[in-house]
């Protein structure tokens, strides 16, 4: 009776040290989890967190995970945020000005009327995000990728374009004029309706179709690739500023 109880005692143990473990597999992993109350720090967590209208400049955030964060009117100027992901998150009329962004994940963020004026951001990717109206100007972009990301009225003058991907991007009204191109960018489906590229040596882009130069507005001095040809309407009016 002795070894039954024994053999019966180290059966129950061993089911209530399975259960436990069952248990603790459940708990979620609370290191794991954002923590939205820490500061600014390298690689740290702050994804779904509410980071609204806060000053926050040369901070580092050097490969944070920023998805799905609420940046709106929040200053990120100066920050160094290479290697970040900021995926869906929301960065209306927030300031990433002169940060260090290189390959930095913005796919899918929406970004209205936001400035990224002079951001280092060589092989980020934008990919389809609300950047209506945002301000790249002066901003180096090289590698960047933009495909099917909304730029309606964005500004790019004299940022650093240099294999860009526009694909199936909308650049209606964007302002591409002063930009630097050495080398390729892809305007593959751009949608390009008063696209500003006055100025500009195209010779070398893929993906442009003579319609996207006929909605598009040049002038004399903006150099097309081989077989394409500046329409009638060229030079376009200034644009209407609202």
């Amino acid at each position: 009776m002795l070894h039954i109880f024994g053999n019966t005692k180290r059966r129950d143990v061993g089911l209530t040290f399975a259960a436990a473990c069952f248990m603790l597999a459940m708990v979620p992993n609370l290191a794991s989890a954002a923590d939205c109350g820490s500061t600014a720090a390298p690689g740290l967590d702050w994804s779904e967190c509410n980071k609204r209208n806060i000053i926050i400049p040369d901070s580092n955030l050097e490969g944070a995970n920023l998805s799905g964060t609420d940046f709106t009117w929040t200053d990120l100027s100066g920050a160094n945020v290479k290697s970040a992901n900021f995926e869906k998150s929301g960065l209306m009329k927030s300031s990433l000005a002169k940060a260090k962004a290189s390959n930095a994940n913005f796919n899918r963020v929406e970004a209205y009327r936001s400035n990224f004026s002079n951001i280092s951001a060589e092989n980020a990717t934008f990919n389809s995000s609300e950047l209506q109206r945002s301000n790249f100007s002066a901003a180096n972009l090289k590698g960047a990728s933009f495909e099917r990301a909304e730029l309606g009225r964005a500004n790019f003058q004299k940022s650093d374009l240099s294999g860009v991907q526009f694909s199936f991007a909308n650049l209606s009204r964007a302002d591409l004029t002063g930009a630097v191109i050495d080398g390729t960018i892809n305007f593959d489906k751009a949608f390009m309706f008063r696209t500003r590229i006055e100025g500009l040596n195209l010779t070398m882009v893929q993906g442009l179709q003579q319609a996207q130069i006929d909605l598009a507005c040049g002038d004399n001095a903006t150099k097309l690739p081989r077989g394409l040809s500046a329409p009638p309407s060229w030079p376009c009016p200034a644009d209407d500023p609202d």
